[in-house]
């Protein structure tokens, strides 16, 4: 994680320009779910392991209900035999979204999660994001240079190179 050259950063009430570096590495395995463009799943192991190694890299082993309501809210439970080769793209993010909310983290960060999809998808992956925060409670940070995915958000924040370049109002 890359520290802040100013001003403070907090996460669940954690001030992350103040912990040591394995305090944030604690907070980021436990506080913070990853959903990459890219996907960033093992071709050795089927959807469910994929998604089920997040439970046990976490450290509080497998929950086999938090594991049936996740998989079952992103349509994942006829595809759970198959191997990330064997699933479509939209399939794939999906698997990635699980694995990235099924230890119920306080923030997600998605980086361009609809970028290797195409349209459908795309909308599917979005929708479910908005889903995700409006039924579970959760934080979804989602960047993007996509203007129609970006119209799914709650609040935009315009960057460039870096610097905040538009702030809306709240």
């Amino acid at each position: 994680m890359t520290r802040a050259t100013r001003g403070k950063v907090f996460v669940d009430g954690n001030d992350l320009t103040a912990i040591s570096d394995a305090e944030r590495t604690k907070l980021r395995r436990h506080k913070i779910g990853f959903v990459f463009q890219r996907f960033n799943l093992l071709p050795t192991l089927d959807a469910s392991g994929n998604i089920a190694i997040a439970q046990h890299i976490h450290g509080n082993g497998f929950d086999p209900h938090r594991f049936e309501v996740v998989t079952t809210m992103l349509g994942l439970t006829d595809r759970l035999r198959h191997r990330p080769a064997e699933l479509s793209g939209g399939e794939q993010q999906r698997v990635a979204i699980a694995r990235a909310i099924i230890n119920e983290p306080k923030i997600v960060l998605a980086d361009e999660p609809t970028g290797n999809l195409d349209t459908e998808n795309s909308e599917t992956v979005l929708r479910m994001l908005s889903r995700l925060n409006k039924e579970l409670g959760q934080t979804i940070v989602m960047i993007t240079h996509n203007p129609e995915a970006a119209l799914h958000a709650n609040r935009v924040v315009h960057m460039r190179d870096g610097v905040i370049v538009h702030l809306p109002n709240d």
